[in-house]
């Protein structure tokens, strides 16, 4: 989707397509340092009238006057929304809807942002999951909400954004072997040799699992790559999102 601002936006340019998915950067908004520039989380100790003024530019270049965020807490909780809101989704790390025109929107700085749609069945989903959501089966909650309401896995299609990757993403053995107990395929070896965790690629392995085929990662590293927030990296900074939404449905 073409953007005329000096835009944070990584967006398909179909603008025939039903289902729209972008993933944020730090770059084009207006908080300071530690959270420059294009900050979206409005818990981590930025100005709230920066993270307003970010949202409030999100929302006018993507044309959606209703964004839906979450109260995110590394659960394994989907909620559906049915309806706009202004205040967060409570303790949710997913939320599913077949709202047309509703934005949901995920918040990271090295977890991972997972969008999911079912076209056929106009559902869609934004889910965070982080080391430990992603353990406790955030995904596979959100693959069960999403059939609950007429999605079928093998119509889903999956989009994972920019998060911490497995060369990079250092933790004690013993927490590596425990997280691949319950996300086989997540336990790696770092680019240091030391062992480490890598979720997309064990969110791969289960998504196939659920029998979910169409999934497509993007491969940069958020500890690595400045243009992004990383909590490992910095410790006190900003949050880029993802955003997933339905187009109205076509007369």
């Amino acid at each position: 989707m073409p953007v005329n601002e000096e835009a944070p936006f990584t967006a398909p340019d179909a603008r025939s397509r039903p289902v729209r998915m972008v993933f944020t950067s730090r770059a084009g908004g207006v908080s300071a340092s530690p959270y420059d520039s294009f900050n979206l989380g409005d818990h981590v100790g930025d100005d709230p009238q920066a993270v307003a003024a970010n949202r409030a530019r999100l929302s006018r270049v993507l044309g959606l006057e209703d964004i839906v965020w979450m109260e995110q807490l590394h659960t394994n909780t989907v909620t559906v929304v049915e309806v706009p809101r202004e205040d967060p989704v409570p303790a949710s790390d997913a939320i599913v809807t077949q709202c047309r025109r509703l934005g949901l929107a995920v918040l990271v700085a090295d977890c991972t942002p997972v969008l999911l749609v079912d076209v056929e069945a106009g559902v869609i989903a934004a889910a965070h999951a982080g080391r430990l959501g992603a353990r406790n089966g955030i995904i596979t909650e959100t693959v069960r909400t999403m059939v609950d309401l007429g999605a079928r896995p093998a119509a889903i299609q999956v989009l994972m954004g920019p998060a911490a990757c497995g060369a990079n993403y250092e933790v004690p053995k013993a927490m590596a072997v425990d997280v691949d107990k319950h996300l086989p395929g997540s336990k790696v070896r770092t680019s240091k040799g030391s062992w480490g965790v890598d979720v997309r690629r064990g969110l791969v392995r289960q998504l196939l699992g659920l029998g979910v085929m169409a999934i497509h990662s993007d491969p940069r590293c958020t500890i690595e790559d400045e243009d992004f927030f990383s909590y490992r990296r910095e410790g006190t900074t900003g949050r880029q999102a993802g955003v997933i939404w339905l187009e109205a449905a076509q007369d």
